[in-house]
Protein backbone atom coordinates (compact mmCIF):
# COMPACT_ATOMS: atom_id res chain seq x y z
CA UNK A 1 0.00 0.00 0.00
CA UNK A 2 3.24 2.25 0.65
CA UNK A 3 3.48 1.67 -2.97
CA UNK A 4 1.36 4.89 -3.85
CA UNK A 5 4.23 7.13 -3.00
CA UNK A 6 4.93 10.71 -1.96
CA UNK A 7 3.37 11.85 -4.98
CA UNK A 8 0.15 12.51 -2.92
CA UNK A 9 1.99 13.62 0.40
CA UNK A 10 3.56 16.74 -2.26
CA UNK A 11 0.29 16.88 -3.82
CA UNK A 12 -1.87 20.56 -3.26
CA UNK A 13 -4.75 20.10 -1.42
CA UNK A 14 -7.26 21.64 -4.00
CA UNK A 15 -10.05 20.97 -6.14
CA UNK A 16 -8.88 20.03 -9.98
CA UNK A 17 -11.63 21.00 -13.18
CA UNK A 18 -11.32 17.73 -14.55
CA UNK A 19 -13.41 19.23 -17.87
CA UNK A 20 -10.25 21.14 -19.01
CA UNK A 21 -7.44 18.37 -18.85
CA UNK A 22 -6.19 15.55 -20.66
CA UNK A 23 -7.11 12.08 -19.34
CA UNK A 24 -3.98 10.22 -17.88
CA UNK A 25 -4.75 6.60 -17.64
CA UNK A 26 -2.50 4.61 -15.02
CA UNK A 27 0.01 1.29 -15.41
CA UNK A 28 -1.90 -2.15 -14.71
CA UNK A 29 -1.16 -5.42 -15.69
CA UNK A 30 -4.67 -6.49 -16.77
CA UNK A 31 -6.81 -5.16 -19.62
CA UNK A 32 -9.01 -1.71 -19.11
CA UNK A 33 -11.16 -0.45 -21.87
CA UNK A 34 -11.86 -3.00 -23.91
CA UNK A 35 -15.45 -4.30 -22.81
CA UNK A 36 -18.90 -3.11 -24.09
CA UNK A 37 -21.53 -1.48 -21.62
CA UNK A 38 -23.54 -4.20 -22.07
CA UNK A 39 -20.82 -6.75 -20.78
CA UNK A 40 -19.99 -4.79 -17.85
CA UNK A 41 -23.98 -4.91 -17.39
CA UNK A 42 -23.89 -8.41 -17.15
CA UNK A 43 -20.78 -8.27 -14.49
CA UNK A 44 -22.73 -6.29 -12.40
CA UNK A 45 -25.96 -8.50 -13.08
CA UNK A 46 -23.80 -11.74 -12.68
CA UNK A 47 -22.89 -10.38 -8.78
CA UNK A 48 -26.21 -9.10 -7.78
CA UNK A 49 -28.19 -12.26 -9.07
CA UNK A 50 -25.28 -14.23 -7.32
CA UNK A 51 -26.18 -17.37 -5.34
CA UNK A 52 -26.80 -14.70 -2.36
CA UNK A 53 -30.01 -14.24 -3.97
CA UNK A 54 -31.10 -17.42 -2.19
CA UNK A 55 -30.42 -16.13 1.05
CA UNK A 56 -32.73 -12.80 0.87
CA UNK A 57 -35.83 -14.64 1.87
CA UNK A 58 -34.59 -15.36 5.58
CA UNK A 59 -32.07 -12.76 5.80
CA UNK A 60 -34.26 -9.80 5.05
CA UNK A 61 -37.57 -10.48 4.84
CA UNK A 62 -37.68 -12.77 8.11
CA UNK A 63 -36.49 -9.97 10.18
CA UNK A 64 -38.16 -7.18 8.69
CA UNK A 65 -41.15 -8.58 7.72
CA UNK A 66 -43.62 -7.57 4.62
CA UNK A 67 -43.85 -3.63 5.22
CA UNK A 68 -40.17 -3.16 5.49
CA UNK A 69 -39.07 -5.55 3.51
CA UNK A 70 -40.44 -4.86 -0.03
CA UNK A 71 -40.05 -1.11 1.27
CA UNK A 72 -36.34 -1.43 2.36
CA UNK A 73 -35.44 -3.48 -0.89
CA UNK A 74 -37.01 -0.66 -3.26
CA UNK A 75 -35.38 1.92 -1.22
CA UNK A 76 -31.84 0.44 -1.35
CA UNK A 77 -32.08 -0.09 -4.62
CA UNK A 78 -32.39 3.82 -5.58
CA UNK A 79 -30.43 5.24 -3.17
CA UNK A 80 -27.63 2.26 -4.18
CA UNK A 81 -28.06 3.20 -8.20
CA UNK A 82 -27.56 6.93 -6.71
CA UNK A 83 -24.28 6.33 -4.79
CA UNK A 84 -22.79 4.49 -7.69
CA UNK A 85 -23.54 6.82 -9.91
CA UNK A 86 -21.89 9.49 -7.79
CA UNK A 87 -18.75 6.99 -7.93
CA UNK A 88 -19.22 6.58 -12.35
CA UNK A 89 -19.06 10.00 -12.66
CA UNK A 90 -15.97 10.76 -10.66
CA UNK A 91 -13.87 7.88 -12.48
CA UNK A 92 -11.84 10.74 -14.50
CA UNK A 93 -11.83 13.31 -12.53
CA UNK A 94 -8.71 15.11 -12.46
CA UNK A 95 -8.00 14.12 -15.68
CA UNK A 96 -6.48 11.06 -14.57
CA UNK A 97 -8.41 7.75 -15.03
CA UNK A 98 -9.03 6.36 -11.92
CA UNK A 99 -8.83 2.73 -12.22
CA UNK A 100 -8.86 1.61 -8.17
CA UNK A 101 -11.02 2.56 -6.20
CA UNK A 102 -7.87 3.14 -3.99
CA UNK A 103 -6.75 5.58 -5.98
CA UNK A 104 -9.93 7.81 -6.19
CA UNK A 105 -9.50 8.10 -2.89
CA UNK A 106 -5.91 9.04 -2.77
CA UNK A 107 -6.46 11.84 -5.47
CA UNK A 108 -9.11 13.49 -3.43
CA UNK A 109 -7.83 12.99 -0.11
CA UNK A 110 -3.95 12.33 0.08
CA UNK A 111 -2.06 9.35 0.61
CA UNK A 112 -4.01 7.92 4.23
CA UNK A 113 -7.28 8.05 2.30
CA UNK A 114 -5.71 5.69 -0.02
CA UNK A 115 -3.78 3.40 2.56
CA UNK A 116 -7.45 3.43 4.55
CA UNK A 117 -10.02 2.79 1.37
CA UNK A 118 -7.59 -0.27 0.10
CA UNK A 119 -7.78 -1.82 3.52
CA UNK A 120 -11.81 -1.59 3.86
CA UNK A 121 -11.72 -2.57 0.36
CA UNK A 122 -9.71 -5.05 0.97
CA UNK A 123 -12.02 -6.76 3.95
CA UNK A 124 -15.17 -5.99 2.11
CA UNK A 125 -13.88 -8.04 -0.62
CA UNK A 126 -12.53 -11.05 1.41
CA UNK A 127 -15.70 -11.48 4.02
CA UNK A 128 -17.82 -11.20 0.24
CA UNK A 129 -15.50 -13.99 -1.42
CA UNK A 130 -15.45 -15.98 2.15
CA UNK A 131 -19.80 -15.56 2.26
CA UNK A 132 -19.23 -17.12 -1.72
CA UNK A 133 -16.85 -20.15 -0.44
CA UNK A 134 -19.53 -20.76 1.96
CA UNK A 135 -22.27 -20.75 -0.77
CA UNK A 136 -20.47 -23.54 -2.86
CA UNK A 137 -19.83 -25.50 0.03
CA UNK A 138 -23.12 -25.61 0.94
CA UNK A 139 -24.77 -26.01 -2.46
CA UNK A 140 -22.46 -28.83 -2.41
CA UNK A 141 -24.05 -30.40 0.88
CA UNK A 142 -27.24 -29.95 -0.65
CA UNK A 143 -26.81 -32.16 -3.72
CA UNK A 144 -25.37 -34.64 -1.63
CA UNK A 145 -27.88 -34.67 0.94
CA UNK A 146 -30.63 -35.25 -1.62
CA UNK A 147 -28.97 -38.67 -2.42
CA UNK A 148 -27.21 -39.32 0.51
CA UNK A 149 -28.40 -38.58 3.96
CA UNK A 150 -26.02 -40.30 5.62
CA UNK A 151 -24.10 -37.66 7.73
CA UNK A 152 -20.31 -38.56 6.13
CA UNK A 153 -20.25 -35.29 4.12
CA UNK A 154 -19.59 -32.63 6.19
CA UNK A 155 -20.07 -28.98 5.44
CA UNK A 156 -16.16 -28.14 6.16
CA UNK A 157 -15.42 -31.19 3.55
CA UNK A 158 -17.63 -29.60 1.31
CA UNK A 159 -16.53 -26.10 1.40
CA UNK A 160 -12.39 -27.14 1.20
CA UNK A 161 -13.99 -28.78 -2.53
CA UNK A 162 -15.32 -25.60 -3.31
CA UNK A 163 -12.33 -23.29 -2.49
CA UNK A 164 -10.34 -25.94 -4.49
CA UNK A 165 -12.69 -25.44 -7.48
CA UNK A 166 -12.31 -21.83 -7.18
CA UNK A 167 -8.76 -22.09 -6.92
CA UNK A 168 -8.40 -23.71 -9.99
CA UNK A 169 -11.15 -21.44 -11.62
CA UNK A 170 -8.74 -17.90 -10.73
CA UNK A 171 -5.51 -19.98 -11.80
CA UNK A 172 -7.56 -20.47 -15.62
CA UNK A 173 -8.62 -17.39 -16.13
CA UNK A 174 -6.03 -14.13 -15.63
CA UNK A 175 -8.45 -10.89 -15.87
CA UNK A 176 -11.62 -9.84 -15.44
CA UNK A 177 -12.24 -8.90 -18.92
CA UNK A 178 -11.23 -12.68 -19.42
CA UNK A 179 -14.37 -13.99 -18.51
CA UNK A 180 -16.22 -12.83 -21.39
CA UNK A 181 -18.06 -16.77 -22.45
CA UNK A 182 -18.17 -17.18 -18.93
CA UNK A 183 -20.81 -14.52 -17.77
CA UNK A 184 -22.92 -16.47 -20.18
CA UNK A 185 -22.56 -19.91 -18.21
CA UNK A 186 -23.05 -17.63 -15.17
CA UNK A 187 -26.29 -16.03 -16.37
CA UNK A 188 -27.83 -19.46 -17.59
CA UNK A 189 -26.53 -21.12 -14.04
CA UNK A 190 -28.36 -18.06 -12.30
CA UNK A 191 -31.17 -18.86 -14.18
CA UNK A 192 -31.51 -22.42 -13.31
CA UNK A 193 -31.81 -21.68 -9.68
CA UNK A 194 -33.73 -18.27 -9.62
CA UNK A 195 -36.21 -20.14 -11.86
CA UNK A 196 -36.18 -23.81 -10.23
CA UNK A 197 -36.13 -21.57 -6.85
CA UNK A 198 -39.13 -19.26 -7.90
CA UNK A 199 -41.36 -22.46 -8.88
CA UNK A 200 -40.69 -24.76 -6.28
CA UNK A 201 -41.77 -22.18 -3.54
CA UNK A 202 -44.56 -20.92 -5.69
CA UNK A 203 -45.89 -24.64 -6.04
CA UNK A 204 -45.17 -25.14 -1.86
CA UNK A 205 -46.64 -21.73 -0.87
CA UNK A 206 -50.25 -22.78 -3.40
CA UNK A 207 -50.30 -25.82 -1.32
CA UNK A 208 -49.05 -24.78 2.16
CA UNK A 209 -51.87 -23.15 5.06
CA UNK A 210 -51.63 -19.98 6.29
CA UNK A 211 -48.37 -19.05 6.52
CA UNK A 212 -46.71 -17.20 9.97
CA UNK A 213 -45.24 -13.67 8.81
CA UNK A 214 -44.93 -12.13 12.29
CA UNK A 215 -41.11 -10.99 12.77
CA UNK A 216 -39.04 -13.84 15.46
CA UNK A 217 -37.38 -13.17 18.42
CA UNK A 218 -37.49 -11.28 21.47
CA UNK A 219 -38.17 -7.63 21.66
CA UNK A 220 -33.66 -7.32 21.89
CA UNK A 221 -33.32 -9.49 19.22
CA UNK A 222 -35.68 -8.07 17.37
CA UNK A 223 -33.50 -4.58 17.58
CA UNK A 224 -29.71 -6.14 16.60
CA UNK A 225 -31.94 -8.23 13.62
CA UNK A 226 -33.52 -5.72 12.02
CA UNK A 227 -30.18 -3.20 11.78
CA UNK A 228 -28.75 -6.58 10.57
CA UNK A 229 -30.77 -6.77 7.63
CA UNK A 230 -30.59 -3.25 7.18
CA UNK A 231 -26.70 -3.98 6.49
CA UNK A 232 -28.26 -7.26 4.20
CA UNK A 233 -30.45 -4.74 2.03
CA UNK A 234 -26.84 -2.43 1.17
CA UNK A 235 -24.93 -6.05 0.64
CA UNK A 236 -27.35 -7.17 -2.08
CA UNK A 237 -26.76 -4.25 -4.43
CA UNK A 238 -23.20 -3.12 -3.92
CA UNK A 239 -19.84 -4.40 -4.89
CA UNK A 240 -17.29 -2.05 -3.31
CA UNK A 241 -14.88 -2.19 -6.35
CA UNK A 242 -17.04 0.06 -9.15
CA UNK A 243 -13.97 1.81 -10.24
CA UNK A 244 -12.17 -1.58 -11.11
CA UNK A 245 -15.28 -2.76 -12.99
CA UNK A 246 -15.61 0.56 -14.65
CA UNK A 247 -12.22 0.17 -16.00
CA UNK A 248 -12.86 -2.46 -18.31
CA UNK A 249 -15.78 -0.18 -20.14
CA UNK A 250 -14.80 1.31 -23.56
CA UNK A 251 -14.77 5.11 -24.01
CA UNK A 252 -16.71 7.07 -23.41
CA UNK A 253 -16.35 5.53 -19.76
CA UNK A 254 -18.69 7.54 -17.81
CA UNK A 255 -21.74 7.17 -20.43
CA UNK A 256 -20.86 3.50 -21.27
CA UNK A 257 -20.87 3.19 -16.92
CA UNK A 258 -24.35 4.53 -16.38
CA UNK A 259 -25.85 2.87 -19.00
CA UNK A 260 -24.72 -0.50 -17.49
CA UNK A 261 -26.01 0.83 -14.05
CA UNK A 262 -28.95 1.47 -15.14
CA UNK A 263 -29.08 -2.07 -16.88
CA UNK A 264 -28.07 -3.03 -13.43
CA UNK A 265 -30.76 -1.53 -11.39
CA UNK A 266 -33.63 -1.80 -13.58
CA UNK A 267 -33.72 -5.53 -15.55
CA UNK A 268 -30.74 -6.63 -13.45
CA UNK A 269 -32.35 -6.66 -10.29
CA UNK A 270 -35.82 -8.36 -11.44
CA UNK A 271 -34.93 -11.68 -10.45
CA UNK A 272 -33.88 -10.96 -7.45
CA UNK A 273 -36.59 -9.44 -6.38
CA UNK A 274 -38.87 -12.43 -7.61
CA UNK A 275 -37.17 -15.21 -5.58
CA UNK A 276 -36.92 -13.01 -2.47
CA UNK A 277 -40.10 -12.09 -2.19
CA UNK A 278 -42.05 -15.61 -3.82
CA UNK A 279 -39.74 -17.14 -0.88
CA UNK A 280 -40.82 -15.32 1.73
CA UNK A 281 -44.45 -15.71 0.80
CA UNK A 282 -44.26 -18.96 0.29
CA UNK A 283 -42.81 -20.11 4.27
CA UNK A 284 -43.05 -17.10 6.34
CA UNK A 285 -40.93 -16.64 9.04
CA UNK A 286 -39.79 -20.32 9.04
CA UNK A 287 -37.67 -19.36 5.70
CA UNK A 288 -33.86 -21.09 5.43
CA UNK A 289 -31.16 -18.71 4.87
CA UNK A 290 -30.94 -21.07 2.12
CA UNK A 291 -33.82 -21.09 -0.05
CA UNK A 292 -33.20 -24.29 -1.37
CA UNK A 293 -32.89 -25.97 1.87
CA UNK A 294 -36.89 -24.75 2.46
CA UNK A 295 -38.13 -25.78 -1.44
CA UNK A 296 -40.01 -29.51 -1.86
CA UNK A 297 -40.04 -31.11 -5.13
CA UNK A 298 -38.55 -33.56 -7.73
CA UNK A 299 -34.92 -34.28 -6.33
CA UNK A 300 -33.34 -33.48 -10.28
CA UNK A 301 -34.57 -30.24 -10.20
CA UNK A 302 -33.42 -29.65 -6.84
CA UNK A 303 -29.83 -31.11 -7.43
CA UNK A 304 -29.69 -28.82 -10.85
CA UNK A 305 -30.37 -26.16 -8.54
CA UNK A 306 -27.56 -26.46 -6.42
CA UNK A 307 -25.41 -27.18 -8.71
CA UNK A 308 -25.96 -24.36 -10.73
CA UNK A 309 -25.34 -22.18 -7.76
CA UNK A 310 -22.45 -23.84 -7.31
CA UNK A 311 -20.73 -23.38 -10.82
CA UNK A 312 -21.76 -19.90 -10.73
CA UNK A 313 -20.49 -18.93 -7.54
CA UNK A 314 -17.49 -19.63 -8.33
CA UNK A 315 -17.65 -17.21 -11.32
CA UNK A 316 -18.89 -14.37 -9.16
CA UNK A 317 -16.31 -15.10 -6.68
CA UNK A 318 -13.78 -14.46 -9.48
CA UNK A 319 -14.75 -10.97 -10.02
CA UNK A 320 -14.55 -10.03 -6.44
CA UNK A 321 -11.37 -11.24 -5.98
CA UNK A 322 -10.21 -9.37 -9.09
CA UNK A 323 -8.88 -6.14 -7.15
CA UNK A 324 -6.39 -8.32 -5.27
CA UNK A 325 -5.22 -10.26 -8.53
CA UNK A 326 -4.68 -6.88 -10.58
CA UNK A 327 -2.74 -5.42 -6.97
CA UNK A 328 -0.24 -8.15 -6.94
CA UNK A 329 -0.03 -8.79 -10.96
CA UNK A 330 0.76 -5.22 -11.47
CA UNK A 331 3.03 -5.16 -8.18
CA UNK A 332 5.05 -8.18 -9.72
CA UNK A 333 4.84 -7.16 -13.21
CA UNK A 334 2.99 -10.32 -14.50
CA UNK A 335 2.78 -9.33 -18.38
CA UNK A 336 2.92 -11.73 -21.61
CA UNK A 337 0.88 -14.77 -22.00
CA UNK A 338 -1.59 -16.20 -19.53
CA UNK A 339 -0.32 -19.66 -20.48
CA UNK A 340 3.44 -18.63 -19.92
CA UNK A 341 4.98 -20.67 -17.23
CA UNK A 342 6.37 -17.99 -15.16
CA UNK A 343 2.78 -16.49 -15.12
CA UNK A 344 1.13 -19.83 -14.63
CA UNK A 345 2.95 -20.40 -11.49
CA UNK A 346 2.61 -17.16 -10.01
CA UNK A 347 -1.19 -17.26 -10.17
CA UNK A 348 -0.52 -20.97 -8.73
CA UNK A 349 1.07 -19.85 -5.62
CA UNK A 350 -0.59 -16.38 -5.27
CA UNK A 351 -4.29 -16.98 -6.12
CA UNK A 352 -4.04 -20.62 -4.59
CA UNK A 353 -2.76 -19.20 -1.39
CA UNK A 354 -5.33 -16.47 -1.28
CA UNK A 355 -7.90 -18.28 -1.69
CA UNK A 356 -6.86 -21.05 0.92
CA UNK A 357 -6.79 -18.56 3.60
CA UNK A 358 -10.49 -17.75 2.24
CA UNK A 359 -11.70 -21.32 2.42
CA UNK A 360 -10.01 -22.02 5.72
CA UNK A 361 -12.00 -18.85 7.24
CA UNK A 362 -15.20 -19.95 5.33
CA UNK A 363 -14.77 -23.42 7.27
CA UNK A 364 -13.86 -22.03 10.74
CA UNK A 365 -17.01 -19.51 10.48
CA UNK A 366 -19.82 -20.68 8.41
CA UNK A 367 -22.43 -18.37 9.25
CA UNK A 368 -23.37 -17.13 6.29
CA UNK A 369 -26.50 -14.03 7.00
CA UNK A 370 -23.51 -12.70 10.11
CA UNK A 371 -21.33 -12.31 7.37
CA UNK A 372 -23.21 -10.49 5.04
CA UNK A 373 -24.29 -8.45 7.83
CA UNK A 374 -20.83 -7.72 8.89
CA UNK A 375 -19.49 -6.85 5.53
CA UNK A 376 -22.10 -4.45 5.03
CA UNK A 377 -21.26 -2.84 8.05
CA UNK A 378 -17.93 -2.45 8.03
CA UNK A 379 -17.46 -1.49 4.67
CA UNK A 380 -20.19 -1.90 2.24
CA UNK A 381 -21.62 1.33 3.63
CA UNK A 382 -18.35 3.40 4.24
CA UNK A 383 -17.05 2.35 0.56
CA UNK A 384 -20.53 2.55 -1.68
CA UNK A 385 -22.01 5.85 0.55
CA UNK A 386 -20.24 7.47 2.86
CA UNK A 387 -17.48 7.69 0.80
CA UNK A 388 -19.14 8.25 -2.36
CA UNK A 389 -20.88 10.99 -1.04
CA UNK A 390 -18.36 13.32 0.87
CA UNK A 391 -15.99 12.24 -2.35
CA UNK A 392 -18.08 13.69 -4.92
CA UNK A 393 -18.88 16.61 -2.21
CA UNK A 394 -14.84 17.33 -2.04
CA UNK A 395 -14.55 17.27 -5.68
CA UNK A 396 -17.45 19.28 -6.96
CA UNK A 397 -17.96 21.70 -3.89
CA UNK A 398 -17.37 24.55 -6.62
CA UNK A 399 -20.17 23.21 -8.37
CA UNK A 400 -22.55 22.27 -5.78
CA UNK A 401 -25.72 24.74 -4.59
CA UNK A 402 -26.09 24.69 -0.76
CA UNK A 403 -29.04 22.38 -0.81
CA UNK A 404 -26.88 19.91 -2.92
CA UNK A 405 -24.07 20.09 -0.54
CA UNK A 406 -26.92 19.60 2.47
CA UNK A 407 -27.96 16.54 1.04
CA UNK A 408 -24.61 14.90 0.50
CA UNK A 409 -23.78 15.57 4.65
CA UNK A 410 -26.91 14.20 5.74
CA UNK A 411 -26.36 11.00 3.84
CA UNK A 412 -22.50 10.72 5.03
CA UNK A 413 -23.54 11.24 8.46
CA UNK A 414 -26.86 8.68 8.58
CA UNK A 415 -24.91 6.35 6.67
CA UNK A 416 -21.85 6.55 9.16
CA UNK A 417 -24.65 5.82 12.03
CA UNK A 418 -25.85 2.94 10.57
CA UNK A 419 -22.55 1.67 9.32
CA UNK A 420 -22.08 1.62 13.45
CA UNK A 421 -24.98 0.26 14.57
CA UNK A 422 -24.97 -2.75 12.03
CA UNK A 423 -21.28 -3.61 12.81
CA UNK A 424 -22.40 -3.61 16.51
CA UNK A 425 -25.66 -6.17 15.53
CA UNK A 426 -23.27 -8.24 12.98
CA UNK A 427 -20.80 -8.90 15.79
CA UNK A 428 -23.47 -9.51 18.51
CA UNK A 429 -25.21 -12.21 15.90
CA UNK A 430 -21.82 -13.67 15.29
CA UNK A 431 -20.97 -13.88 19.08
CA UNK A 432 -24.52 -15.63 19.44
CA UNK A 433 -23.65 -17.98 16.32
CA UNK A 434 -20.93 -18.70 18.09
CA UNK A 435 -22.02 -20.10 21.44
CA UNK A 436 -24.88 -22.16 19.26
CA UNK A 437 -21.96 -24.01 17.03
CA UNK A 438 -18.43 -24.85 17.21
CA UNK A 439 -15.87 -24.18 14.60
CA UNK A 440 -16.01 -26.10 11.69
CA UNK A 441 -19.88 -26.13 12.37
CA UNK A 442 -21.53 -28.77 10.50
CA UNK A 443 -24.69 -26.47 9.59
Amino acid sequence: MDSYGDELESRPPKVYDEDHLGVEIPETAHQISTDSWFQVGFVLTTGINSAYVLGYSGTIMVPLGWIFGVVGLIFATAISLYANSLIAKLHEFGGKRHIRYRDLAGFIYGKKAYNLTWGLQYINLFMINTGYIILAGSALKAVYVLFRDDGLMKLPYCIAIAGFVCALFAIGIPHLSALRIWLGFSTFFSLVYIIAAFALSLRDGIKAPERDYSIPGTTTSKIFTTIGAAANLVFAFNTGMLPEIQATVRKPVVGNMMKALYFQFTAGVLPMYAVTFIGYWAYGSSTSTYLLNSVNGPVWIKAAANISAFLQTVIALHIFASPMYEYVDTKFGIKGSALAINNLAFRIVVRGGYLTINTLVAALLPFLGDFMSLTGAISTFPLTFILANHMYLVAKKNKLTSLQKLWHWINVCFFGFMSLAAAVSALRLIAVDSKTYHVFADI
